[in-house]
């Protein structure tokens, strides 16, 4: 079996981190969300992986490589525009060839993984089979209908009035058959071969479309409140390491990870976290469910519940939680405090600011 991963996506809800970053290389408790996926492939059996890329196709080449480091030989495969799922699933019809082949989102996180659903399709082999879950608002989402058997009789992209509360995961077990219906579908109303037309295709033609759904956690990470939650849940399995330096006058409570070549003076550090190599944390306050990347510098602030981006700078800030800060980013307070902010901010910016 082959892995068809789309790392191409413009991520725009994750604006502006995704104006300078690619989405899927946003991190998750310091790595990146896309790394979480192709070691669940690598689980999974599956050693040849295709990389779907767009405009951050060079970002992506340089963070994953040959795809050794995670047990793959990875094939790029460049998308001239987001043009949709089965879009991508038609372009990489060379590399595919006519083996099995699994569909997975970058941007998606599944805790466990997927190698118990790739098990079972090797042994069952129905022509596709799609992970689900129970969201609260389907509409949002791809939406099945399944029969009393669980086989999947009808699918719809981000319906107004979902039939069913199962919202489809960015994971699809496929034979060689998907490829005739990408080639058979025409572009969606807003230009996109979508795999929702796919699937339909398929089922109206009585194949064999099979369903599982999971029951562990799932995130579709395309939000700041996703990347988060994720965050979160990832921090809650860490094991506590110090391999950097915490020098006397820092206490350190819970799980804590501070890795090789980090300092640590004068602070509290409440765990969950992680503080990346590097990176100096000095008269300051981290607290649960936050992650500190690479070379950052942190003195007198405090910070809970936030991921800030490798080699960025916080200085003298009196409070940040629920934040995602990006890449080389300087917060410091002004040397003086005019009775107005001054601000440069880039397109899609959100701000939130006291009285």
């Amino acid at each position: 079996m082959k892995a068809l991963v789309l790392a191409g996506g413009r991520g725009t809800r994750l604006r502006p981190i995704t104006n300078t970053s690619a989405k899927q290389l946003v991190p998750i408790a310091n790595k990146p969300v896309l790394f979480y996926g192709l070691e669940a492939l690598r689980e999974a059996g599956v050693r040849e992986a295709g990389v779907i890329v767009g405009d951050t196709a060079a970002e992506v080449r340089a963070a994953v490589g040959d795809g050794s480091r995670f047990g793959l030989r990875v094939t790029y495969i460049p998308q001239e525009a987001p043009l949709g799922l089965a879009h991508c699933v038609l372009i990489a019809r060379d590399f595919l060839g006519d083996d099995d082949f699994v569909v997975y989102l970058g941007d998606n996180f599944i805790v466990n993984g997927i190698a118990g659903f790739v098990e079972t399709f090797r042994v069952s082999r129905p022509d596709v089979d799609i992970l689900l879950t129970k969201v609260p608002d389907p509409s949002n989402f791809g939406v099945a209908e399944l029969d009393t058997a669980g086989r999947v009789v009808g699918v719809a992209e981000k319906p107004a009035h979902p039939v069913s509360d199962l919202a489809i995961v960015g994971v699809y077990l496929c034979t060689p058959r998907m490829h005739e219906a990408v080639r058979a579908i025409e572009p969606s109303a807003r230009g996109e071969l979508e795999i929702t037309d796919a699937l339909r295709w398929l089922i109206d033609r009585g194949a064999d479309v099979r369903s599982h759904v999971i029951s562990g956690y799932w995130k579709d990470t395309g939000r700041v409140e996703d990347m988060l939650e994720c965050n979160r849940m990832v921090l809650e399995t860490v094991a506590h390491r110090v391999s950097g330096r915490v020098c006397a006058g820092t206490r350190v409570s819970g799980r804590v990870v501070v890795e090789e070549g980090a300092e640590v003076s004068g602070s509290h550090l409440v765990g969950p976290l992680v503080i990346g190599a590097g990176t100096r944390v000095r008269d300051s306050y981290v607290g649960p469910f936050t992650s500190i990347g690479a070379n950052c510098e942190l003195s007198h602030t405090e910070i809970e519940y936030s991921i800030v981006m490798e080699r960025s700078v916080i200085r003298g800030v009196r409070r940040i939680q629920d934040s995602l800060v990006g890449k080389d980013v300087t917060v410091a307070l002004a040397e003086c405090a005019p009775k107005a902010h001054r601000l440069v901010l880039g397109d899609h910016s959100l701000v939130r600011l006291d009285r």
